[in-house]
Parts: C-alpha cells; structure tokens; sequence
C-alpha cells in the first residue's frame, strides 16, 4: 500500500451513538416490528379463529446479527447524512430491507467482483460492509481508497474466519461446506488463504461433492478431472495430492447443521482410513446460533400436525432454504417472499428449490374448505416480523376472516 493511500486510512466508524440509535430505534420499529406478532408469539405462538389456526414456530426471523446490521446501516445515515453511502451488495438477504436502505440513499456497490465501481470512491464516502462479511481484496480496496468504513460483519461469521485463519497458520486446507457463490463463503474462502495468503481451502456443497472428496482423499485418483470439477470451488494453485494431506473443516453458519456434521463425518473417516488416525482432520462446530435455533424450532413445531408451512424470506437467503427443505420433507410447504405471493390458498406463487425459479401452484381446494385447518409459519433469521404479520392476516382474509377480528383477537 502506498504512503498516501496509508495515511488515508480510517479506522472502523462507531455510529451507535446513543443520540443516533434513540431515532434508529424509532425508525427501526416503524418499518419492521409487529405489536400482533409479538402478541401471538406471547400466548403460545398460536392464534385461533373460527375453523382457522395459525401456528408460529417458537424461533423465527431476525437474530441479534441481522439487527445489528440493520441498525448500522441507519445509523450511518443519520451520522453522515450529506455523504455518499455504498453498501457491499445486500446488507442481508431480504428484498424489504434492502428497498428500505435503497429509499435512503445507500447504493449497493457489486460484491462478486471488484469493478471500476470501486475506482471512483473518495474519502468522503461511507461504504457499507454487510452481514455476510466482505473478501480481503476489497477491504484492502476500500482501504487504499481512504473511506469510512461501517462494518456489520456478523461475529459467528468473524467466529469462522479465525478458525479458517488458524487452519491456514498450521498449514491445514479448509474444506468449506458452503454455497461457493455465497457472500459469506467468498470472504471465508479469503481468510482461509491466511495472513500470507499462501493458505488453501476447498468448498463442498452437497453430499454427492464430499464423497467425491474423500475418495480423493482414501484413493487419489485422476488429478485432472478433480481440478475440473472443483475449479470453481477451490483456491489458486489447489493440488489435491499436496492439500489434502492435512484438512480442517469449516462453514458457512447458514447450512444445515445436520449436513455439515455428516461431511465432518465422512471426511474424517476417509482420513483415518488413509493415515490410521484422524491426525490430520480437524473440525470445530461453526454453525449460527439462531440458524440452529430456527431448525430446531421447526423440527419441534413439525411434530404436530398441519395442513400446509409458509416458509418466509427472501429467495437467496440460505438459512430461509434450509427451512423449506426440512419443511418440505413433511407437509406442503411453500416458499414465499411475502404476502402478496398468497393469491389465494388454492394458488400460490413461490420459489420452488428444485426448479430454482419462482413458480405458481395449485393447492387443491378440497384439502382445505370448510373443515378446521391449521398452517405453520416459519422465516429465516433475516425477515422482519411486518412481513409475518402481513402473511398473518392474508390467511385468515383468504379464510373470509377480516383483518379486524384478528386484531381484536
């Protein structure tokens, strides 16, 4: 870095100024809490009219991380309200929240690569980092440019990355169970390269990519083919034959925990069967809190009967997916972004996982009509309770209930 660029480099902004956060609060509260939501949530989560019930999990929505984030993402605002703020692609994946800081005059810079974008940025500027974390190289790039930075990163996500560090510092890969073109999987991968960056890491995503791993790892095999497959998942200069030697495994916090621990699993007991011992496997429980609280939330909450699950969220948010998969593997779930998908109980618009598009499906009328019926609502810890209340009173609308009655319940 050079002497100019050094001498503009900032320190991390503090915006959580009392005087700032007491109008943030306010503002906060405004556009995303739910009196209704935290009323049913306060008599057991359930809400009961005439021959319709609707069910909450007992964890859904927002986490400490998420609304930390959120509440730095106003908070710079109101600290500098006469500056350019940018914003590292999505502060999280949620498209109300995002709309809300796009009202605001926060523009969201590109996060899959460093563009000319970030060329034109001046000291004067504020820029953003979100939940998710950002790579390295554009810290570095934010910092030779002499911004302001307000950094939200989430601590589990900063958890991990001094674990992939440390993985890195004792000459251990990373194997990354993860999304290869998630946020939060790019800036680990980052940190995984280590202070020096001559550390190395591998992503995994599915069962189906770990066994092909630890194939690798038991037999070796055709070199060639296994660069190929993984060359959009692996670091600059990976060699299975030299890498695979020592690994640890990692994660993105928002993957399925069950998942994760069964590749921890299978890598270590392809290890021990190439060395004898599980020397060279290493592994520490990396996943979110709240994501796990969520899952077991829905697994609870799964064990009574329903007729249909609402999974709420935005579309590319991986702890939101996680939920409709194991919703999905005991009633009809459908996976929406608000209210506005419920056209009606018989026809609802939503993203389905396997064709990874938003599509509309019948619901057949039969299983509902005028018979008692009870529908779960889950969300993933990055939507806001205004828009569980929002699906709330579109079911019971679409049951010919108003919405008056259920506030009055």
């Amino acid at each position: 870095m050079s002497e100019t660029a050094d001498k503009q480099k900032r320190p991390r902004v503090n915006v959580r100024r009392p005087d700032v956060m007491t109008q943030v609060n306010a503002e906060v509260e405004r556009h995303y809490r739910s009196s209704i939501v935290e009323r049913i949530r306060e008599n057991g989560g359930e809400i009961t009219i005439g021959n319709t019930t609707v069910r909450l999990a007992q964890q859904f929505g927002f986490c400490y991380g998420v609304e930390r984030a959120i509440d730095l993402a106003y908070a710079a605002r109101r600290v500098f309200p006469d500056q350019r703020i940018f914003l590292i692609g999505e502060i999280i994946h949620n498209p109300e929240v995002n709309r809300q800081l796009v009202d605001m005059g926060i523009v969201s810079l590109p996060w899959k690569e460093l563009t000319d974008d970030y060329d034109q940025l001046s000291p004067d500027d504020v820029v953003i980092v979100p939940a998710f974390g950002a790579p390295t190289n554009f810290m570095e790039k934010i910092e030779e440019r002499g911004c302001y930075v307000v950094d939200t990163t989430c601590g589990d996500v900063m958890k991990v990355w001094r674990r992939v560090r440390g993985y890195a510092k004792d000459g251990i890969t990373s194997i990354i169970h993860g999304k290869a073109g998630h946020e939060e999987t790019q800036a680990t991968a980052s940190r995984a390269m280590g202070d020096d960056g001559k550390g190395h890491y591998l992503i995994v995503l599915t069962l189906d990519e770990t066994d092909a791993v630890c194939k690798y790892i038991r037999e070796g095999g055709d070199k060639d083919a296994f660069l190929k497959r993984f060359s959009h998942a692996a670091s600059e200069g990976f060699d299975p034959d030299v890498h695979l030697a020592k690994v640890g495994v990692a994660n993105q916090t928002t993957m399925l925990k069950s998942e994760t621990e069964e590749i921890q699993r299978r890598v270590r007991a392809a290890v021990e069967a190439r060395d004898g011992s599980a020397e060279n496997f290493i592994f520490f429980d990396t996943i979110c809190g709240a994501t796990q609280e969520r899952q077991d939330a829905l697994f609870e909450m799964l064990r009574r009967p329903m007729d249909m699950l609402f999974v709420v969220g935005g579309y590319n948010s991986s702890n939101t997916t996680h939920l409709v998969e194991i919703g999905e593997q005991s009633l009809p779930t459908f996976f929406i972004r608000n209210a506005a998908c419920l056209e009606s109980l018989e026809q609802i618009v939503h993203f389905d996982l396997h064709e990874k598009s938003e599509i509309s499906s019948s619901y057949p009328a039969v299983l509902l009509g005028e018979k008692p019926v009870v529908i779960g609502i889950t969300a993933g810890a990055s939507c806001p309770n205004n828009l569980i209340e929002d699906t709330i009173f579109r079911i019971f609308e679409m049951r010919g209930i108003p919405r008056e009655a259920v506030k009055a319940v």
